[in-house]
């Protein structure tokens, strides 16, 4: 399977083109989960401004993520954001560092502005659980990220674990079987002895879990299913793993919905395929009629069949 990138190539590759060489730009792009960026000058062509308008905007905000995007960003983040985006960075390409290795590293780290906004409530639940867990608390704060129309992330502190719930939508019925198929795959490979470490992972279709079940509004039809992750300290124990951790875990959902995606293209292209086999096979069954030539007295041909 393919692991889906937590960077934003466009972003990388634009920026990094602008750098080693400054010209006018004005390029607008979604990326997953219905996110719009926008890439301009509009200033000159030596500062780039980066815009991002994300869904979920005011609930990432309220569990901090303008403080994580300041850690990041600092004075790159712009006090005047432009119109119908809720935050912008300018760019300026002349204090971009010089060499190879940092240049890199620093257009690496704008590619990460979705990723960075959306670490914030799982940096928080990583943090409360560590308090919990040294004051012997119960629950911390169930965190809901309503990131796209009708699916959310639920996130959870508890003293021993961080429980990350998604809710996701299939729109077919065979979308539906290949998410159980996928999923049941997940549970049974943590049983190898070489991934046991991995996050439990838990699926239910219809009914959500015991975590969120007294929320209100939460959907209760056939066509919604919610996936589970535990994660154990372990899981976020230095800033590295942490890392790791949030940027696999917040694309779990386009992973798996981009996985569905390519089953099913694979299996009609494998139908397709099946289908040509049996029309050559069809086309040399077919008998050939005998045909003979006879003339008259006249020496016209005639043709029987």
């Amino acid at each position: 399977m393919i692991l889906l990138e937590s960077h934003n190539l466009i972003i990388q590759t634009t920026l990094a083109e602008k750098i080693a060489k400054p010209s006018s730009l004005d390029v607008l792009f979604v990326d997953f989960d219905g996110v719009r960026f926008h890439l301009s000058t509009p200033e000159k062509k030596t500062v780039v401004q980066l815009s991002m308008n994300i869904r979920c905007w005011d609930e990432l905000v309220a569990y901090g993520a303008m403080e994580i995007l300041q850690r990041e960003y600092g004075p790159l983040i712009k006090q005047q954001t432009e119109p119908e985006y809720n935050i912008s960075l300018d760019i300026d390409i002349d204090q971009v560092p010089a060499d190879e290795e940092s240049r890199e590293a620093f257009v690496k780290s704008i590619s990460l502005f979705k990723r960075n906004a959306l670490a914030a409530p799982f940096e928080l639940a990583f943090k409360q659980q560590k308090e919990l867990e040294a004051s012997g608390g119960t629950q911390g704060q169930l965190m809901q990220i309503h990131y796209r129309d009708e699916e959310a992330i639920y996130i959870q502190a508890s003293p021993d674990r961080v429980t990350v719930i998604f809710s996701t939508v299939f729109r077919e019925e065979t979308d539906r079987i290949f998410g159980k198929v996928f999923l049941q795959e997940f549970v049974d490979a943590r049983r190898q002895p070489s991934i046991q470490n991995a996050p439990q992972v838990l699926y239910t279709n219809r009914d959500p879990p015991l975590e969120i079940r007294d929320l209100a509004g939460l959907r209760n039809t056939d066509d919604i299913g919610y996936v589970t992750f535990v994660l154990f300290p372990r899981h976020f124990a230095n800033a590295n793993i942490s890392f790791n951790t949030i940027s696999h875990v917040q694309l779990f959902r386009d992973y798996l919905h981009y996985h569905i995606k390519c089953s099913k293209a694979y299996m009609h292209s494998r139908m397709r395929h099946r289908v040509a086999e049996f029309q050559k096979v069809l086309n040399r069954a077919k008998t050939e009629v005998a045909t003979t030539e006879r003339k008259t007295v006249t020496g016209r041909t005639m043709t029987n069949r």
